[in-house]
């Protein structure tokens, strides 16, 4: 059965959330449907792996690390009709016109990223992938502070929040960054 339709699903939320487990979750399922499936992530996330996407639990997924959005569509293989995207914050504006190509393409694009950086501020081009998308997932992680719902991504520096005017890419995982509420997020301006 061919797929007729392209769409875009955006998995998003704060780390530690769940968005890398979903679109693996989402991804699998597309195998298992005999869909041809390919997965890109950006070159600068070698956290847990360079040539796969990897959950915080330990699931993990085939995957091209690219550079930049561009790659997805010279490295595209003309069978693929299911294409992953993981952290797709890093992938510069460029990500929004390659993800509606796909889509253009009758392609199904599963993309997952955070939707606020450090600071509480839209992330890169997710607010934009979050407006063309048909399905959106906004997920939440469990505060580190209080144990309610977290929507937001502390970087810690030195045992303490990260000031406002720090970078806001650094990559990294548990060892930097914790997931909180609104209440207990912090980021000092001065």
């Amino acid at each position: 059965m061919e797929h007729v339709t392209g769409s875009i699903e955006v998995i998003c939320g704060s780390m530690f959330c769940g968005k890398t487990e979903e679109l693996i979750r989402r991804l699998r399922r597309a195998v298992i449907a005999k869909r041809n499936v390919q997965v890109f992530k950006p070159s600068i996330d070698i956290r847990y792996s360079v040539e796969k996407v990897k959950s915080h639990a330990g699931n993990d997924f085939e995957a091209k690390p690219i550079n930049q959005a561009a790659d997805i569509w010279n490295l595209l293989d003309p069978q693929t009709e299911v294409v992953g995207i993981d952290e797709a914050q890093f992938l510069g504006p460029e990500i929004v016109d390659i993800v509606t190509l796909l889509a253009e393409k009758n392609l199904r694009v599963i993309v997952a990223g955070l939707d606020q950086d450090f600071r509480g501020e839209p992330f890169g081009s997710m607010p934009i992938l979050l407006t063309i998308a048909e399905k959106v997932e906004k997920l939440q992680a469990i505060c580190m502070v209080c144990g309610e719902p977290a929507s937001r991504t502390q970087r810690i520096v030195n045992g303490k929040p990260a000031r406002y005017h720090d970078p806001v890419v650094i990559v990294g995982a548990s060892e930097m960054y914790e997931a909180r509420c609104r209440k207990h997020h912090e980021v000092p301006r001065d």
